[in-house]
């Protein structure tokens, strides 16, 4: 993270010693000055407060070009404890521009390294937005600490502002949104199961999942003529799973003759795919008039034909540095054409071939065509465009901070319900879901990112899944921590890696989880699959104390084979299959021979 002069926005509180239990900040809503460092900026008592109660806030002017250029406070913390933070803000000036405010917390530990961990940002925040509220968790690593700090940050030192009901406190998080990043600088019968249960090793246990995931599958078993129902044994096996779980996939590597073994490992563990980058404008028309579409065509193809859907990402991408420059020498009505012409031809070109459109990328973080064009609102004509000119795949934002971190959850939530009110064809929100390096997921907070993005109302899909650790080991706990916290959310839809071999990840080895040119799964890779192949599936075996009793399994959703077994062999004329969604299966067997 920068820490350059441009830290504003700074209520720095510093950590040290140990306090458990309620509210550790002093004077918290700011009726006094007391207990409040001004060092490198001016702060008084004002009467334009938050909310109802109370009736002060604190004003802060004059702020030095330097950090901590806002109200400070020391408390106490406990190492290996988790804190929600939060605080409310109103700019009084904005320089004409949106400002950046956002919830940093400065750990310096005992020997000198220091790690810096985003609870919340929100992005454009403009005068006219009044007061607005940043939230987030953040755990503090069980190491020996020096001194901390917790720092509301983020515009120019010459923007003012107010601050009030700020809060640091103790063993809530599970109770709010936000959330933490890091960036570091140094029946009467029996059954037997062999699949589904959702114990694990290292906080992979969600007790949600039992009652989202899965349904009952009801066995009602008759015997006729001489069949000794002791002799009966059915078996429930999952053949394939509903719930999305997907992979990115690189165009070159997939259509490459000789990578079988990428090819294999796709197919044989996902049942959704991504394009990493082969449908993104700057590959499908690098110069004017030039198309590549067929490398990602020809995947796609592919991956159709194994049975895996496929999301489309994406068809416009914001950020200024992804924008081609003979998309960038237009203007006007111009570049607007060009923009709708990419969109319908790429959308007519595709049609009936994906599910999901990412239609305007990391829209938070970039606006390269609305600052072209001078038109705050063109985002939402680029999903205009695309659901007129095909209605059918389901239509996403896609940004990042937003799930691994909460930099951006606020404002990605004010988004959504933007869009959702404009009605312009919006199905879902991705979040990105990349880590930071030897970052370990923490559930609560994913949870909470969670829970405000859903107060949209809308479902979300995990789009770019991946964490980092050179240890395969402890990757493969950090890949079971994100996973079952994501898996474990009912609003969450569908959850993709973004990558997995060592020789092609954007991230290198250290998130992998396969190595090498013999695609070698890793204790990271055989940790996923085992989540998605033994521990997310069912396979079970029931048997029956008397003809007509009836006996349930509870399965996870997707298709099943229904086997019966009679004195130890198969009766293949019994077999049924069904597809278990959310309401429970009834199935009724006659054993005769």
């Amino acid at each position: 993270m920068g820490r350059g002069t441009e830290l504003g926005l700074l209520t720095a509180v510093m950590l040290v010693a140990v306090v458990t239990g309620g509210e550790l900040l002093h004077n918290f809503d700011m009726e006094a000055l007391w207990n409040w460092d001004c060092t490198a900026c001016q702060c008084e008592l004002t009467a334009d407060k938050h909310g109802i109660s109370g009736q002060h806030a604190i004003k802060v002017t004059n702020r030095q070009d330097v950090p901590d250029n806002g109200p400070m406070q020391w408390i106490s913390v406990v190492a290996g404890q988790a804190y929600t933070v939060s605080g409310w803000v109103e700019l009084l000036n904005d320089n004409g521009k949106g400002q950046t405010a956002q919830i940093t917390v400065d750990l310096q530990f005992s020997d000198g390294s220091h790690q810096y961990m985003v609870a919340a940002k929100r992005d454009n925040t403009r005068v006219a937005d009044g007061w607005v509220q940043l939230t987030g968790c953040v755990s503090i690593p069980n190491r020996p600490l020096g001194r901390v700090k917790v720092v509301f940050e983020g515009p120019e030192h010459t923007v003012d502002f107010n601050v009030d009901d700020a809060s640091v406190a103790d063993g809530q998080c599970s109770g709010q949104g936000g959330g933490t990043n890091t960036n570091t600088n140094t029946g009467t019968g029996t059954s037997t199961s062999t699949g589904g249960n959702t114990g694990t090793n290292t906080g992979g246990t969600c007790s949600t999942i039992e009652q989202l995931r899965k349904s009952d599958i009801n066995l009602r078993v008759t015997t006729s003529g001489s069949v000794n129902i002791d002799d009966v044994k059915v078996r429930v096996v999952q053949r394939k799973k509903s719930f999305p779980f997907g992979m990115a996939v690189n165009a070159g590597r997939y259509n490459d003759p000789h990578l079988q073994g990428y090819r294999d490992f796709v197919h044989r563990h996902f049942n959704w795919a991504v394009p990493e980058n082969a449908l993104k404008w700057p590959s499908v028309e690098p110069n004017e008039g030039q198309y590549n579409y067929q490398p990602a065509l020809d995947m796609i193809h592919g991956l159709k034909s194994h049975g895996l859907k496929v999301r489309g990402h994406n068809l416009v991408w914001s950020v200024g540095q992804w924008v081609q420059q003979w998309v960038k020498s237009q203007q006007g009505d111009q570049l607007r054409d060009t923009v709708k012409h990419h969109i319908q031809y790429t959308m007519n070109l595709t049609h009936g071939l994906l599910e999901h459109w990412d239609v305007n990328n990391e829209n938070l973080h970039g606006k390269w065509f609305q600052d072209a064009l001078h038109d705050d609102d063109y985002n939402l004509d680029l999903f205009r465009i695309t659901h007129q000119t095909d209605p059918y795949p389901k239509l996403f934002l896609n940004d990042y901070n937003v799930v691994a971190a909460s930099w951006s959850t606020d404002d990605y939530l004010a988004q959504a319900k933007w869009f959702k009110q404009n009605d312009v064809g919006l199905y879902g929100l991705g979040g990105q879901g990349h880590f930071g390096m030897e970052e370990e997921p923490n559930p609560d907070a994913i949870k909470q990112r969670l829970d405000t993005l859903a107060e949209a109302g809308l479902p979300i899909w995990i789009t770019e899944l991946d964490v980092q650790s050179n240890d395969e080991n402890r990757r493969a706990d950090f890949y079971e921590k994100a996973l079952t916290a994501m898996y474990c959310h009912p609003s969450v839809e569908g959850i993709l890696f973004w990558g997995f071999w060592d020789q092609q990840h954007w991230r290198g080895g250290q998130a992998a989880m396969v190595n090498g040119n013999n695609f070698q799964v890793n204790a990271a890779g055989r940790r996923v699959i085992e989540m998605l192949e033994d521990r997310w599936m069912t396979d079970e075996s029931v048997t029956f104390s008397n003809s007509g009793d009836t006996e349930t399994v509870s399965g996870f959703h997707g298709d099943y084979d229904i086997q019966v077994e009679y004195q130890g062999r198969d009766l293949d004329n019994l077999k049924q299959t069904l597809t278990l969604g959310k309401a429970a299966s009834d199935v009724s067997i006659n054993v005769h021979v």
